[in-house]
């Protein structure tokens, strides 16, 4: 199956001409070594940092920050005040243990602390980890990688738009590009992820790929929203 991957990233690579960034199972430095050959510009990793927060490090040191992508998947699991939120989901130690501040709750990632934790899920979404996302996005950023893509677990799929709350809260406490992924039903939706969830970039599929829009038209109507795009002759 690996084999049959690289050949479709190598046909892929020769017929698109825009950065061409490319997931799933990647799991060691060869792997990223091996699509980068056949052609992709980026990888994108997000069990296997999680499961080994080095890899991230190693990866960005051996290939460069500007082509490792973690994408962060989130689940919102609970509101109120982050001192009510049950142990286990306001300590992090374990994944983060650089991080003296993380140990000690949500409340002090922020001076005015959110109201929500967002659990981070791995192995396609199916299995939570404890980490809280915003945690984890910092260290993430701090151990190398070059863009964050984040997938809100509960919107995905919904076509009702970004869940803008979990957007903003990871692209105002990180300095790397944030691509914002999950529910996105119409152009409008990708300008709210860009304006309002201050994301550096809006990630849609469906939308595109139904023949609901096509990437001219949602372009247009950003731009025409005032929001900077490249736009295309066609």
């Amino acid at each position: 199956q690996r084999d049959i991957m690289l050949d479709v990233v190598q046909r892929t690579s020769e017929v698109c001409f825009m950065p061409l960034t490319v997931g799933g199972g990647i799991r060691t430095l060869e792997d990223i070594r091996e699509l980068l050959k056949a052609g992709c510009d980026k990888v994108s990793i997000n069990s296997a940092a999680v499961k080994d927060p080095d890899f991230i490090r190693e990866a960005a040191l051996r290939f460069g920050s500007q082509c490792i992508v973690v994408n962060i998947d989130p689940r919102r699991v609970a509101s109120g005040e982050p001192s009510k939120f049950p142990e286990h989901l306001r300590v992090v130690p374990r994944a983060l243990p650089e991080k003296e501040s993380f140990a000690k709750g949500l409340s002090t990632l922020d001076p005015q602390p959110s109201t929500c934790f967002w659990d981070v899920h791995i192995n396609g979404g199916r299995v939570p980890t404890g980490l809280d996302a915003v945690a984890w996005a910092l260290e993430v950023e701090r151990l190398g990688a070059g863009e964050i893509v984040l997938t809100s677990m509960d919107a995905d799929g919904t076509k009702d738009g970004f869940d803008l709350e979990i957007t903003k809260a990871v692209a105002e406490v990180v300095e790397i590009p944030v691509v914002a992924s999950g529910g996105a039903g119409s152009p409008q939706h990708l300008c709210e992820a860009v304006t309002e969830g201050q994301a550096s970039a809006a990630l849609a599929a469906s939308i595109f790929h139904y023949g609901e829009y096509t990437i001219a038209e949602a372009k247009r109507y950003m731009a025409e929203q005032g929001v900077p795009v490249r736009m295309t002759s066609t």
